[in-house]
């Protein structure tokens, strides 16, 4: 009964379709995350379920960290929308950036599985005071 309900008329379905490409689904604009401190360093952990592993980017430019993930729908494709009766999933490219000032960016890793992608920032170590001599000219 209620697939026949879905197939009724819906005035407001061009509507939803405009405002969806015109605007754009942002229901993952910002995906979820929670970040914990370890002790000698931080786990990042972002919720991005349906994703795939090759479509999930990580890129550090400068002490910003940009997580980039992509997810791709038979719906973009103009042959196959016209056989949805419902779309409701969102789709296409979702980032968020994050700031890894102290953190050792040669020692971030980044592993996925169920739907979570874990980010280990280790913390920088303390500095060792530069010690040098100064020749007076």
């Amino acid at each position: 009964m209620a697939l026949l309900m879905d197939r009724r008329y819906n005035p407001f379905r061009d509507f939803e379709d405009i405002n969806r490409a015109f605007f754009g689904d942002n229901s993952l604009a910002e995906f979820k995350t929670d970040i914990r401190d370890t002790g000698d360093g931080f786990l990042l952990e972002a919720d991005l379920p349906g994703f795939k592993k090759e479509d999930i980017k990580l890129s550090l430019n400068g002490e910003t960290l940009t997580i980039k993930a992509t997810r791709h729908s038979d719906f973009e494709n103009q042959e196959k929308k016209a056989s949805y009766l419902r779309c409701e999933r969102s789709y296409g490219t979702y980032s968020r950036s994050f700031d890894v000032t102290g953190v050792d960016v040669s020692k971030i890793s980044a592993s996925y599985n169920d739907g979570v992608l874990a980010v280990r920032l280790p913390k920088q170590g303390p500095k060792e005071p530069e010690n040098h001599t100064i020749t007076i000219e």
